[in-house]
This record gives C-alpha cells, structure tokens and sequence, in this order.
C-alpha cells in the first residue's frame, strides 16, 4: 500500500534527452538537489548516495537505482537517517515536441499528507531549479 504520495510536475523547455542527461549526470543532479554531492555509477541495483547539508544541518542519504529507461523513467529508493520509511523517488518524462518535456516526479510512502506536502514543494523547488538549469545559455 502506498502512504501519501508527493507529486511534482513541470515543463521544461528543453528536449527530453537534455533532460534525461541532467537528471542522470551526478554533477548536475547535485545542483539540483540543493547542492549536495550525488555518487552513484547508474547501474540498476547500484547504490546512490547524497550528501550535503540542508537548512544548516548536514546529511547524507541513501538508496539504489531501481530503474532507468532511457530517456523516460527513473526510479530510486531514498532513505534518509532518522527518517520514518524507504521511499521510491520516479521520474517521468514525457516529450511535449522536439524542445520541450513534461517531467513528473512522485514520492511514495509519506507519513502524512502534511510530509507529503512538504516533500512536494521540495521536488517542486528541484523540478524548477531543473527548468532554470536548461535554459541558462551554455
């Protein structure tokens, strides 16, 4: 049974394979993800790991790639320490034209729909900083 879901989505003006690089790039996945450090090696059933430090207090997150089909979806775990489950984090792209791609991003097994809420407007901020990301001029 899946706990309160948080929901993402945005339309970013960039092709889906643009997208698909910076959400599987670790460097660009940091930035995104409020400048933590991401290491994995993209590999189903391989680790991935995020380090950082978030409203002053550091941290350091785990899971494992869950799956990864280019370019339209990719699935992680996400534990984070002291934190009340396992989630699954999903990543659906969709191509909206040749520039542009609807991205889609779920977080299953909040406790409460308060904590799904706030984990939305966290992914929401992500989902952005993805947007801005792809449209700075190279």
């Amino acid at each position: 049974m899946v706990k309160h879901l948080a929901r993402a989505e945005a339309d970013v003006r960039a092709p889906i394979t643009a997208v698909w690089a910076a959400l599987t790039d670790t460097d660009t996945l940091g930035r995104l993800m409020f400048g933590s450090t991401v290491e994995t090696d993209w590999t189903v059933g391989s680790p991935i790991v995020y380090r950082g430090e978030w409203e002053g207090t550091p941290f350091e997150d785990h899971g494992v790639i869950l799956e990864l089909t280019e370019p339209t979806v990719l699935r992680v775990s996400h534990d984070a320490p002291g934190g009340d489950a396992t989630h699954e984090v999903r990543y659906d792209l969709r191509e909206l034209g040749p520039d542009a791609t609807h991205v889609t991003l779920t977080q299953d097994n909040n406790a409460s729909a308060e904590a799904a809420e706030h984990s939305a407007q966290n992914w929401q901020s992500m989902l952005e900083a993805l947007q801005r990301e792809l449209s700075s001029p190279a």
